[in-house]
């Protein structure tokens, strides 16, 4: 089964957030998981795990709101805890009880936000190459500033379409290990091409980024513990935006986590590989 066709010919649907509109597609029945995609990808990123884990399960899988195919407006907010609580609308709405999360980057972070406020409702919490406490991704918190000025949408179209730049430290470079899968059109082209196709796609994920505070992120330290939900770790551990030790830190903080490092995979484990991240979350989730 092609992971990219199974992932592009199913049907894009649409959640009303109020000031916004979730884009998601649904795959299989059983048991739900809720996909959660992070910065500046989208639901895309987890086409080698969905054919074999919707053989058995529900899987949800949403583009947040300034990314992929969501829809947003002047007055969308976009902060951590707004995306949170479109979710929390968003199981509430499909009836969804006992669910999954699994979730990346920055979309772990909200995911963390949605298990904090349903205790009930989320059982498995997966988390992968995510923000930490105290620890500012290299690079991020500058395009953070540089975000708000007036022709920054000019700016960054012009470098996600220079090569040079997609490759460098400042772009993509630390997303694999193996550095060949930049060059492989199925792994970056999706997303550079989706973000760049419009001014107004730009604007909406500067507007994601911007709404990432991480000083709300620090804040969570001292409420990992009260997160009910199993928790799990996966982790690149050549990842150097997120440093494995970093993880590890990270994994001290719940009451009940599993740790595990992905050897030659960086940011994006579930990408680079995904046969060994299915065989933890198989082993995880049931």
């Amino acid at each position: 089964m092609n992971p990219i066709s199974f992932f592009e010919e199913n049907e894009i649907q649409y959640f009303d957030g109020k000031d916004s509109h979730i884009a998601y597609r649904k795959f299989g029945t059983g048991p739900p998981i809720l996909f959660i995609h992070g910065f500046p990808v989208y639901g895309y990123t987890w086409r080698f795990l969905l054919p074999r884990l919707s053989a058995t399960h529900s899987c949800y899988v949403v583009d947040l709101v300034g990314l992929g195919y969501s829809k947003w407006n002047k007055a969308t907010d976009f902060h951590f805890t707004a995306q949170a609580r479109r979710l929390i609308d968003f199981v509430t709405s499909l009836g969804i009880q006992n669910c999954s999360i699994i979730a990346h980057n920055t979309g772990a972070t909200t995911a963390r936000l949605v298990a904090l406020s349903e205790k009930l409702r989320v059982q498995n919490l997966v988390l992968i190459n995510t923000e930490v406490p105290g620890h500012r991704p290299p690079w991020i918190p500058l395009y953070q500033q540089v975000g708000k000025l007036p022709l920054s949408p000019y700016v960054f179209g012009t470098f996600l379409k220079n090569d040079v730049f997609v490759r460098s430290s400042m772009g993509f470079k630390e997303f694999y290990s193996n550095k060949e899968l930049l060059k492989n059109k199925t792994y970056l082209n999706p997303y550079l091409k989706l973000v760049t196709q419009s001014t107004h796609h730009i604007q909406g994920a500067l507007a994601y980024l911007i709404g990432c505070n991480f000083k709300y992120m620090d804040s969570l330290k001292d409420r990992h513990k009260e997160i009910a939900a199993k928790v799990s770790l996966i982790w690149g551990e050549d990842d150097r935006t997120f440093p494995v030790s970093y993880g590890e830190e990270l994994a001290t903080q719940f009451t009940h986590c599993s740790f595990y490092r992905i050897a030659k995979a960086s940011l994006m484990p579930h990408e680079e590989k995904p046969e060994e991240v299915l065989e933890i979350l198989i082993s995880e989730l049931g």
